[in-house]
C-alpha cells in the first residue's frame, strides 16, 4: 500500500512513513510546506472513508466561544452560502457520519461517507465552511446559534436565546454533568480546563460578536489546523484538493494556541459545590463525591492504556476492591471510576453518588486505607489479566457499532497529536504495549501505578456536590430580575431596537435560501444509489429440537451467539422483574464462582457477555414478541467455555445474597436517573407510546419509568421485600430457561456452526425441565399505560417534548416513502422551526413499520410553541412544494440514514430483527423501491398519517418545574420524575 504515498504533491513534505498492524494500515505524517498544516494519513482497505480537520481552540473564559463557532461556521461559507450547509448536506448525503465536536482544547469536524464522489463534496463544504465561514457578514449567525435578547413586544418578558445557550441549560441540569465539569476546574485550576469551552449558561452572555470574530481570526488558520484521511481512496488526490482549493490561500503564520500543564499541587484540592433539586426530592444521603489525580501525560501510551485497565479493575468490575470497600462502609448507592485522556494531562476520578456530605472525610481515609492495601500486593492479578484481554478483544475486533472506524480512530489519534506534532499514532499501536502490561503484571507495574500516581500524589482533588432545593427555581427567578432590571433601564428608543432586532433575526430565520444559492452545495444523483436493499442473512436450522437461526456471515472467527427466550408467558406482575434479571444474573455468585470470579472468567475468555429483554414488533401490527436475550462474543477456540459460562449464569445464580442484591439495585436506580437526563427525548417518546402500545409498555416495565418507579418502591421497602424479590427472580427464570423457548441466533460462517453446535445442543439439554401448569405456559396480554398525557419534572431548565400515535387506524399502511418524509420533517420543518426559531438543540419525528409515529424534542426552552408546531405539521406536509432537485435531495439522504454500513455483528442483528418482526427480504426490498420512487405527491398523501399522529393527542413532557406549570392543563398527570 506504500504506492498510496508514492505521488504525494509536492506542497506537502512526508515527515514518517509507516505501517500500523494492529489497524492494518499504512501512517503517513505529512506537513504542508507553505502554511505548516499538520496532516496524518491511514491507508487501508475500508471503503468507508473518513476526513477530518481540527484545530487548537482554547478558551480562556466560560463563554463558550469555541462551541458557538463549532456551530456557526457550518451556517454558510464563501462557496456554499446557503444559510445551513450543514442541514442541506443532512438532507441530501450517503454520509455515515457528519457532525462537529468541541472539547476542553480542541474543535474537530469530521465527515465519514464510503461514495467517493459525496466524500468529496462533504470535505469540500467543511473546509470552506472552516475557513471561510459567513459569520463576518451574517451577525444573525453569531445571535442565532450562540445567544440573543429577544423581545417581542414592549409588555413581553425580556429573554435570553441561542442554541448554544439553551443546550448547556440541559448539559448543566445534569448533577453528573455538574460534577465533572467542576472536576477538571479544581484539577487545573491556572489552566484553560478550569473553564468551561461549551459554555456556561450564566456567562455565555458575556460574549461579544466582535470577541467571538476574533476567536475565528486567531484559531481558524491551516498553521493551527489538524487534517486528517482515512481510508480507501487516491491519497494524492485528496491531498492536492486540499492544497489547490484551500491551504495555498494562506501563509505560515505563528498561532498562539500552546496548552500549558497545570502545575503539581502541593497539597489535595478540597471546595464543595451545590446542585438543584426538586423540592420533593430528598436532601439526605444524596451528596455526589470525586476523588481524582492527576496521571502523566497523555503521550505516555502505557500509562494510559495501563490506567484503563487499573481504572477497571478497581472501579468497575463487580467486586472491585476500591468500590467494595466503600460500599461496605455503605458510603454511596453507586460508585464508578472515570479515565479521562482526551486532555494534556489525563486524570482518574472515584466518583461516589449519593452520600452524606458529613461522610467525606471518612470516605477519603477509606479511600487511602484500601489503595494501601492495594499497593502493598493485594490486586487480583486474575482480574488485572482479564481486563487486559476484554480491552484487547475489542481493541482487535475493532467493532464500533455504528461508528466508522475511521471516526474513532481519528479521535484516539488527537489524544496524542494535539500536544506533539511528531506522535499522532501512539495509541494506535498497541499490541507492544499491551504484551508490556502483560509482563509488569507480576513485576508490580500496577502497584507501582497505585503507590506513584495515586497515595503519593498530591496533585488530587477532592469535590463534594450537594443537593439544593429551590436553586433552580432561584436562579431562575434571579435571571428574571436581571432581566428585568435591564429592560427597565432602556430608553423606548433602545426597546424599539432591541423589539425590531428580534424580529430581524425572525425574518433572517424564516427566509429561506434562494435556489440558486442551495444549488451550490453538490449534489449526487438517484444514479449513484445501489437499488438492490442489503440482504438478509437467515438461515432456519434445527438441532435435536433446538430452533437456530444462523447468520451465515464472515467474522474473522469470532462467534456472535444469541440466546433468546420467548417470555410471552410471563404474567404482567412479573414483567418489571425481568428488568431486575437482566442486571442481576452475571453479576452475582454461581455454584462455581464468585461473582468476582465470575467476571475474571468472562474476560479471560470472551469478548463479553450481556443480558437484555428486546420487544419486537411486527410490520402494521401492535402485536410484539418479547425475548429475554443472553449474548456474547468470543473466538472460535473459547466457544465451548462461553457455553459453560452461559449455563452457569442462567441456570445456577444465587440469587439470594441480600446485601449484594441490594447493590446492585441501587448502581440500577443511579444508572437510570442518569439516562433519563441524558436521553430525556427518548424517555419521553417510549413512555408516550406505552399509552396504545402494548410492545412500548412493556419496554416501560423493564427499563423506563414505570420500571424505575418500581425499582424506588422495592429499595423504599427492600428488607421486607428483599425475600419476595429473590423468590421472585428464582421462579422467573425457571419459567424462562427452558428449551421449548429457546432459540439460539448465531452469526457465524459455516465452520463455526459446527463448532457452536455441540456445545448448545449441550447447554440446552440442561435447561430447566420441570413441568408447568397450563396457566403459567399460557401467552399473556400486557396491556398499556393506565396514565396518559403526562409531565414529569426534573431540576432541569429545558424540556423533552413528545407527541406519539399510531397511522395504522388512518387506513395508511407503512411504506418507504415515510423514510423520505421523515427527512424532510426532520431536517426542514422541525430543524427550522424547532431548532433554528425555537432554540432547541434537538428535533426529530419517526414512522416505524409497526404503524407507530412520533415527534419529539431535544434540551428545547419551550413547550406550547414547539406543540403548535407538531400540530402544523400535518398542513406543511399537505402543501409540500418540491423541485426535482430537492426531492432527488431527500431521497438520497433518506437512503445515506438506511444504508450505514454494518460489521458482522450488526448483519447479525439486522437479520435477527427481520426475522422475528416477520419482515421478509421481499418486503424490505419494496419499501426500498417505494422509497426510490418517492413523488411528491406521495409525500402529500402521507399528510395523513402525521394528521393520524398528531391527532392521537399522545404527549409526554420530560421538563422544568416552571414550563410545566404554566401548561398544566395540557396534562393529565404530573409528578416529579426522580425520587
Amino acid at each position: 500500500m506504500t504506492d498510496k504515498f508514492t505521488h504525494i504533491p509536492a506542497a506537502y513534505e512526508i515527515v514518517s512513513l509507516e505501517y500500523i498492524d494492529e489497524i492494518k494500515s499504512q501512517a503517513a505524517l505529512l506537513r504542508h510546506r507553505k502554511t505548516g498544516a499538520r496532516i496524518a494519513v491511514l491507508a487501508n482497505d475500508d471503503e468507508n472513508k473518513t476526513f477530518n480537520i481540527g484545530f487548537r481552540t482554547p478558551p480562556k473564559d466560560s463563554t463558550g466561544v469555541a462551541h458557538i463557532m463549532e456551530h456557526s461556521v457550518l451556517c454558510g461559507s464563501e462557496k456554499f452560502p446557503a444559510k445551513d450547509p450543514f442541514v442541506e448536506l443532512a438532507k441530501g448525503s450517503l454520509n455515515t457520519f457528519l457532525n462537529a465536536m468541541t472539547y476542553p482544547d480542541k474543535t474537530v469536524y469530521p465527515i465519514a461517507s464510503c461514495n467517493d464522489a459525496d466524500f468529496q463534496n462533504l470535505m469540500h463544504v467543511y473546509l470552506d465552511a472552516v475557513f471561510h465561514p459567513n459569520i463576518y457578514i451574517h451577525d444573525e449567525i453569531f445571535r442565532q446559534e450562540g445567544w440573543h435578547y429577544e423581545l417581542t413586544d414592549k409588555d413581553a418578558p425580556l429573554i435570553y436565546n441561542g442554541v448554544v445557550y439553551n443546550e448547556m441549560k440541559g448539559a448543566f441540569s445534569a448533577p453528573e454533568q455538574i460534577l465533572y465539569r467542576k472536576i477538571t476546574d479544581t484539577l487545573f485550576p491556572d489552566t484553560i480546563y478550569s473553564v468551561e469551552s461549551g459554555g456556561d449558561p450564566d456567562v455565555i452572555p458575556q460574549l461579544t460578536y466582535a470577541q467571538f470574530l476574533d476567536f475565528h481570526r486567531k484559531y481558524y488558520h491551516p498553521s493551527n489546523s489538524y487534517i486528517y484521511l482515512y481510508g480507501n481512496m487516491d491519497v494524492a488526490e485528496k491531498l492536492a484538493f486540499i492544497d489547490e482549493a484551500y491551504l495555498c490561500q494562506f501563509d505560515n503564520t505563528r498561532v498562539d494556541s500552546a496548552i500549558a500543564k497545570q502545575a503539581p499541587f502541593a497539597h489535595t484540592s478540597v471546595t464543595r459545590g451545590e446542585y438543584p433539586i426538586g423540592n420533593d426530592d430528598r436532601e439526605d444521603n444524596a451528596a455526589y463525591m470525586a476523588y481524582s489525580w492527576v496521571v502523566g501525560d497523555s503521550l505516555d501510551a502505557k500509562l494510559c492504556l495501563g490506567f484503563q485497565i487499573l481504572e477497571y479493575a478497581l472501579m468497575e468490575a463487580p467486586g472491585a476492591p476500591l468500590k467494595q470497600a466503600l460500599l461496605d462502609k455503605d458510603f454511596g448507592e453507586d460508585i464508578y471510576g472515570m479515565f479521562e485522556t482526551s486532555l494534556i494531562q489525563p486524570y482518574l476520578s472515584i466518583i461516589i453518588k449519593n452520600i452524606n456530605e458529613e461522610d467525606r472525610d471518612e470516605i477519603v481515609q477509606v479511600i487511602q486505607t484500601e489503595l494501601e492495601k492495594l499497593a502493598d500486593g493485594g490486586l487480583n492479578h486474575k482480574t488485572l489479566e482479564g481486563a487486559l484481554n476484554y480491552y484487547e478483544f475489542k481493541s482487535r475486533e475493532g467493532d464500533f457499532g455504528r461508528w466508522p472506524k475511521g471516526l474513532m480512530y481519528g479521535l484516539q489519534l488527537m489524544d496524542s497529536w494535539l500536544y506533539d506534532d511528531n506522535k499522532p499514532f501512539v495509541h494506535l499501536k498497541f499490541q507492544a504495549v499491551y504484551d508490556e502490561l502483560r509482563e509488569g503484571l507480576s513485576k508490580g507495574y500496577f502497584e507501582d501505578l497505585i503507590r506513584h500516581y495515586m497515595i503519593d500524589n498530591t496533585h488530587c482533588s477532592v469535590y463534594l456536590l450537594c443537593p439544593s432545593k429551590g436553586l433552580a427555581a432561584r436562579k431562575e427567578q434571579a435571571l428574571a430580575d436581571q432581566l428585568a432590571e435591564y429592560k427597565a433601564s432602556l430608553s423606548e428608543e433602545e426597546l424599539e431596537q432591541l423589539i425590531a432586532a428580534t424580529e430581524e433575526l425572525k425574518q433572517y430565520q424564516s427566509e429561506p435560501s434562494p435556489k440558486e444559492i442551495l444549488e451550490m452545495i453538490p449534489l449526487l444523483t438517484i444514479d449513484d444509489i445501489r437499488k438492490e436493499a442489503e440482504p438478509i442473512y437467515n438461515k432456519v436450522l434445527s438441532e435435536e429440537g433446538i430452533a437456530i437461526l444462523q447468520h451465515e456471515i464472515e467474522t474473522n472467527r469470532i462467534a456472535y451467539v444469541d440466546l433468546l427466550f420467548d417470555i410471552s408467558h410471563i404474567d404482567v406482575d412479573e414483567v418489571p422483574y425481568l428488568g431486575i434479571l437482566t442486571e442481576v444474573l452475571g453479576n452475582m455468585n454461581t455454584d462455581h464462582y464468585t461473582y468476582q470470579e465470575l467476571t475474571d472468567e468472562v474476560n479471560l475468555y470472551t469478548g463479553g457477555l450481556r443480558t437484555a429483554v428486546n420487544i419486537y414488533g411486527l410490520q402494521g401490527s401492535d402485536t410484539y414478541k418479547p425475548r429475554f436475550e443472553m449474548s456474547g462474543k468470543v473466538l472460535y477456540s473459547k466457544v465451548p467455555k462461553m457455553f459453560e459460562l452461559f449455563e452457569d449464569i442462567l441456570l445456577h445464580t444465587h440469587f439470594d445474597d441480600e446485601k449484594r442484591l441490594r447493590e446492585i439495585l441501587n448502581q440500577l436506580k443511579s444508572r437510570l436517573e442518569m439516562g433519563f437526563m441524558s436521553n430525556g427525548h427518548s424517555t419521553a417518546v417510549n413512555r408516550a407510546m406505552s399509552y396504545f402500545n402494548q410492545g412500548s409498555w412493556y419496554k416501560e416495565l423493564v427499563e423506563g419509568i414505570a420500571f424505575y418507579q418500581f425499582l424506588c418502591a422495592i429499595l423504599k421497602d427492600y428488607d421486607t421485600r428483599k425475600t419476595e424479590i429473590i423468590h421472585k427472580l428464582q421462579t422467573i427464570g425457571q419459567k424462562i430457561f427452558r428449551k421449548a423457548y429457546l432459540m439460539a441466533d448465531m452469526t457465524v460462517d459455516h465452520e463455526g456452526m459446527q463448532i457452536c453446535t455441540k456445545p448448545l445442543v449441550s447447554f440446552a439439554g440442561k435447561l430447566y425441565t420441570a413441568p408447568m401448569s397450563a396457566v403459567d405456559c399460557a401467552v399473556k396480554t400486557i396491556g398499556t399505560c393506565p396514565r396518559h398525557n403526562e409531565a414529569f419534572i426534573t431540576s432541569g431548565m429545558v424540556q423533552y417534548n413528545a407527541c406519539v400515535g399510531n397511522f395504522g387506524g388512518s387506513g395508511m399502511a407503512y411504506s418507504g416513502s415515510m423514510n423520505v418524509l421523515k427527512n424532510v420533517l426532520g431536517n426542514e420543518y422541525l430543524w427550522n422551526n424547532v431548532r433554528v426559531k425555537g432554540g432547541a438543540y434537538g428535533c426529530m419525528c419517526g414512522f416505524a413499520p409497526s404503524g407507530n409515529g412520533y415527534f419529539t424534542s431535544y434540551r428545547d426552552p419551550n413547550l406550547a410553541k414547539t406543540y403548535d408546531i407538531y400540530a402544523n405539521a400535518a398542513d406543511y406536509v399537505r402543501s409540500l412544494a418540491l423541485d426535482d432537485r430537492e426531492l432527488t435531495k431527500y431521497i438520497i439522504g433518506a437512503v445515506g440514514a438506511i444504508d450505514l454500513p454494518m460489521t458482522a455483528s450488526m448483519k447479525g442483528n439486522r437479520s435477527l430483527a427481520a426475522f422475528l418482526g416477520e419482515r421478509s427480504f421481499e418486503q424490505i426490498q419494496k419499501n426500498r423501491d417505494e422509497l426510490l420512487a418517492t413523488t411528491v405527491d406521495d409525500l402529500r398523501g402521507l399528510s395523513k398519517a402525521v394528521a393520524s399522529v398528531i391527532e392521537a393527542g399522545h404527549i409526554c413532557v420530560v421538563g422544568s418545574e416552571s414550563k410545566i406549570t404554566e401548561e398544566k392543563d395540557r396534562f393529565e398527570y404530573v409528578a416529579q420524575l426522580t425520587q
